[in-house]
């Protein structure tokens, strides 16, 4: 681990982890040099044609859930003659009333096999996942609320029969639904039955429940210990009685002997009351519709802005995975409320006069989250490649092969990039949400409208409003597609610019916005923190460092069953944890800080900024910021590169010729293509600069 400093061109405090010469460069030249195309949670490009399924070309009319709806989404394959299972799924997997017996058809054995239903992939996933559980012995929430995502299902058909057959397979897990994804976890009753019954009366018990056949029934083995009944009786009533009902009786064996047992039916099923309320009525009324946005120059809170402006929807109608660079070409899937495909369509064209293209254009069952990606795949030119100090002997060619090859093995570190936090201003984002932290909403609005250079009409109308406090006047001044600023001024017009009218004027804008700024301060806060645990302790992992504690883990890779862990003096000298597994906290209210010297740093960093008793909520805003975990390096996964001629074109990277630069040769500049994917939330300057050695 080394320092960044003058030597190596790095104008930041920032630290690398490997050891290498580096090269200079520069990126984004133009924006076709910086490509960005988000990766969706079944690792597919969102920019690709292929990726609406099946199902929603073929049921448009339904809002089935398809590409572009990140909250949901894995690799499935079709299904042919699904049994009809009468209903969606629930959260609760045995506490819907049983079917019509037309619903319930037994399944086919093609439709219960989940080599047939799922991905290979996801499959595989499934089966380890259900191995752990039902290994674990232990009772904590370690392994009782362990979940894995089994991805989206559009089709309501497509679900129940998922459903149906993880659980006649794996009858200890139970399925839930969320929109149209389904997940997987232990179910605690089956683990509680087993220590009334034996596991192959509970596995049949289970599979009894969930097959849903009305005039069935299940008999438990015959059982003379009365209390013993007694608690069966308990079990079935207190978690299953809405469902089905018990009954003990007697039967004479063949030995003559008189032994009691328990039989489970069904419930007869009461018919569905007609009338329906008004919130179901307005849920159905509602309209998703899905799309890949694709832009140019633009943030993606500014594309948002002027996509709701001309649709006629406020700005909290869109939802997405995550933002995207603006002074790049990124593609990116996205939800709008209230807005029908046909309505998105028509406006396409308008929307492309703005360097926005939409495409992918289909109805979708709810909107998308923040996180729900797998990651994003990057397409970038780095200009004037050449070596640093002045070196005319490197080897060019070595020398990028080198720094490709040293952070392929070791990962980067996972600072947050500048465009976080706002490059080039003169306020960045990060103290806007410092402000807010501290609950001083004139300050805030007053950094929010301090001007950048130039005399464009939007600076000039931030000017404006600071020099008189005029709202009215600034608003009339502010361009139409400036909408947050807009929804400010038009808040800090009806209330005044105390310190009520400031706070109404935050609150007017979405809480995706407000809430940006605040987690660009504890991304700050995070990027200095991890800059000062490897000044202090360098690779090495020491006592009081948070780790990832799970099971084993391939290098660089997200944990799927982890939680946090305090390494101990013990675990520090026997050198438990590789640097791979320490996370750092960023800032909130439900996180534990590292207990040693990086741990007091949070807390003076916090004091010097004044937050020494903040709760990480700012109540008037309705914000509340529950922190998380972050780790400290991150890798890049499918790298490609080649050297490009930029008077000739692409050169092979096989060819020997292609590095060498001289300090009496006179060589056409060099560049470098690069191709590669990140983790979700990771940056490809953060990546670039620790290649480079220099700020790219």
């Amino acid at each position: 681990m080394e320092d960044e400093s003058k030597e190596n061109s790095c104008t930041s405090s920032l630290c690398c982890i490997s050891h290498h010469p580096g090269f200079r460069g520069s990126i984004k030249n133009s924006t076709a040099d910086f490509v960005v195309i988000e990766i969706n949670l079944n690792n597919q490009l969102v920019n690709v044609a292929h990726l609406l399924p099946k199902v929603c070309t073929q049921q448009s009319e339904h809002s089935g859930q398809c590409l572009g709806d990140k909250s949901e989404e894995k690799t499935v394959k079709p299904l042919n003659n699904m049994p009809n299972t009468g209903g969606e799924i629930q959260m609760a997997p045995y506490t819907s009333e049983p079917c019509d017996s037309a619903d319930m058809t037994v399944a086919s054995e093609e439709s219960l096999d989940l080599d047939f239903i799922l991905d290979t992939s996801v499959n595989e996933e499934l089966i380890q996942f259900a191995m752990i559980t039902r290994l674990c012995e232990d009772t904590s929430e370690k392994c009782s609320s362990a979940e894995l995502s089994l991805g989206s299902y559009p089709d309501r058909n497509q679900r129940a029969s998922v459903h149906r057959a993880v659980r006649q397979r794996f009858p200890f897990l139970m399925t839930m639904t969320k929109g149209s994804e389904i997940l997987v976890k232990e179910d605690r009753h089956y683990k509680e039955l087993c220590r009334l019954v034996s596991e192959e009366e509970s596995e049949d018990f289970f599979r009894f429940l969930d097959a849903k056949v009305q005039d069935a029934t299940f008999t438990f083995k015959p059982d003379d210990d009365k209390e013993h009944r007694k608690a069966v009786h308990h079990f079935v009533s207190k978690h299953f009685g809405k469902l089905v009902e018990t009954k003990s009786f007697t039967a004479v064996d063949s030995g003559g002997q008189q032994k009691a047992s328990i039989t489970v039916r069904f419930r007869e099923r009461n018919k569905p009351s007609k009338k329906r309320k008004a919130a179901d009525t307005q849920e159905d009324d509602v309209i998703y519709t899905g799309f890949t946005l694709q832009k140019e120059n633009l943030e993606t809170l500014e594309a948002i802005s002027y996509l709701a402006k001309a649709l006629g929807v406020l700005p909290s109608d869109f939802t997405y995975a995550g933002i995207k660079d603006k002074r790049a070409i990124t593609y990116q899937s996205m939800v709008v409320k209230k807005v029908s495909p046909e309505r998105l369509r028509q406006m396409s064209a308008e929307f492309q006069k703005k360097g926005i293209h939409i495409h992918h254009i289909h109805p979708v069952s709810q909107p998308l989250r923040l996180g729900r990606l797998k990651g994003n795949h990057f397409d970038i030119i780095v200009r004037d490649v050449r070596a640093h100090s002045g070196d005319c002997t490197s080897d060019l060619k070595q020398l990028v092969q080198e720094a490709l090859d040293n952070v392929k093995a070791k990962g980067f570190v996972n600072y947050y990039g500048p465009q976080r936090f706002g490059t080039a201003q003169s306020v960045q984002a990060d103290q806007i949400g410092l402000a807010l932290l501290k609950e001083e909403m004139v300050m805030a609005v007053k950094l929010f409208f301090t001007p950048e250079e130039g005399s464009d009409p939007q600076n000039k109308a931030k000017q404006h409003f600071l020099q008189t406090e005029d709202a009215k006047e600034s608003l009339a001044l502010m361009p139409e597609h400036k909408v947050r600023e807009r929804l400010m001024l038009r808040a800090l017009n009806r209330y005044g610019v105390g310190q009520e009218g400031c706070t109404r004027g935050w609150l007017s804008i979405p809480h995706s916005m407000r809430v940006f700024y605040v987690h660009a301060y504890c991304s700050r806060v995070w990027n200095e923190a991890v800059a000062f645990r490897l000044r202090q302790f360098g690779d090495r992992v020491v006592k009081g460092d948070l780790v990832w504690s799970t099971l084993e883990d391939k290098e660089g890779s997200k944990p799927s069953l982890c939680q946090v862990h305090t390494v101990s003096a013990e675990e520090e000298a026997e050198h438990i944890y590789k640097l791979h597994q320490v996370v750092l906290p960023m800032p909130g209210n439900t996180i534990k800080y590292p207990d040693n010297k990086v741990g007091i740093w949070y807390r003076e960093r916090f004091a010097k900024d004044g937050l020494q008793s903040c709760r990480f909520r700012v109540t008037p805003l309705k914000l509340n910021i529950p922190g998380c975990y972050r780790a400290l390096l991150s890798y890049p996964r499918k790298v490609t590169h080649h050297i490009l001629e930029d008077s000739v074109g692409a050169m092979n990277e096989e060819t020997p010729e292609q590095g060498s630069q001289t300090c009496g040769q006179s060589l056409s500049p060099l560049s470098l293509s690069l191709s590669f994917d990140l983790d979700p939330s990771c940056y490809a300057t953060v990546y670039l600069r620790e290649i480079m050695k220099c700020d790219p």
